[in-house]
């Protein structure tokens, strides 16, 4: 009886900004560049090979050993500009190429849609960086163009934000656009259908779990990397243990992933844009 082989399990690791300055509803999210070197020099000297995203699909696609022994996937999301004066400059210290996911409406300007957390003016990478980091390595993703939860927008909303973002993108860049991330993570299987038919490869969302070659390419796992994690709970992670951890973050997901949470949120979301429209009516002479 032939033996059964184990499934190659893949980290793909998430980030957002690297950066010691946080409000405290933001903090689980912002790594230090002490720690992101710390945890970047750990993949370095045991010996894993990094990957983007678009790689990765790539590599799953071809024969069974196309993939490195050690595998690892280093995304970041949103576009913040700390990415180019903290992320890349340690990134490139080890060589390392990395997947960037950006929400397109803020570039040039600031993280409004963080407002409520406190973080609605940290800077985002103008439309210059952007070039310039694509130019050094690191695969341009799209991540929304408003960064809105997708899973509770009307089908046209929805189509329109994840349409938009690769439009942009793609256009700044002359480059097709392959990957893109979920916002929030929250997503839906009509989400996944229209990423998929707006012309996409891959799409990542959260999970809070090891990847793997099975992964449905349109529903990726990720690990989120917190700044509190060690080479010890660092390791942990890069082998799945603790993959869940215990951070408002993680709370926020699992909750989504129930239906009857997703109709509270659509439910809000409704009630601010009711409430943001009623704004600009005021604004009208």
């Amino acid at each position: 009886m032939p033996q059964k082989t184990d499934i190659k399990k893949i980290p793909i690791l998430m980030y957002h900004s690297i950066s010691c300055i946080a409000n405290p509803k933001f903090k689980q999210f912002a790594v230090s560049p002490t720690m992101f070197d710390e945890q970047m020099a750990y993949l370095s000297e045991h010996h894993y090979t990094p990957l983007t995203v678009t790689q990765l699909i790539q590599a799953r696609t071809q024969r069974s050993g196309s993939l490195p022994e050690r595998p690892v996937v280093i995304t970041f999301d949103d576009g913040f500009a700390d990415f180019l004066t903290h992320a890349l400059p340690i990134l490139q210290k080890y060589h390392f190429p990395a997947t960037l996911y950006i929400a397109t409406a803020f570039i040039n300007g600031t993280s409004r849609w963080l407002q409520r957390e406190g973080e609605g003016d940290r800077t985002m990478l103008s439309w210059e960086q952007v070039a310039e980091v694509n130019a050094n390595a690191i695969e341009c993703g799209a991540h929304t163009h408003t960064h809105p939860q997708l899973d509770t927008l009307p089908v046209f909303r929805a189509r329109e934000e994840i349409e938009t973002s690769k439009k942009i993108l793609e256009d700044h860049l002359g480059q097709e656009v392959l990957s893109f991330a979920y916002p929030h993570g929250y997503f839906s299987q009509r989400v996944q259908n229209m990423v998929q038919a707006a012309g996409f490869r891959s799409a990542c969302a959260v999970k809070y779990a090891l990847s793997s070659v099975n992964d449905d390419p349109f529903a990726l796992a990720r690990l989120l990397a917190v700044d509190e994690m060690d080479g010890e709970a660092f390791a942990g992670l890069l082998a799945g243990d603790g993959a869940r951890p215990a951070t408002p973050a993680y709370a926020l997901y699992a909750n989504a992933r129930k239906f009857g949470w997703r109709l509270v949120r659509q439910r809000s979301v409704r009630r601010a844009e009711r409430l943001a429209g009623q704004r600009q009516e005021d604004l009208v002479p």
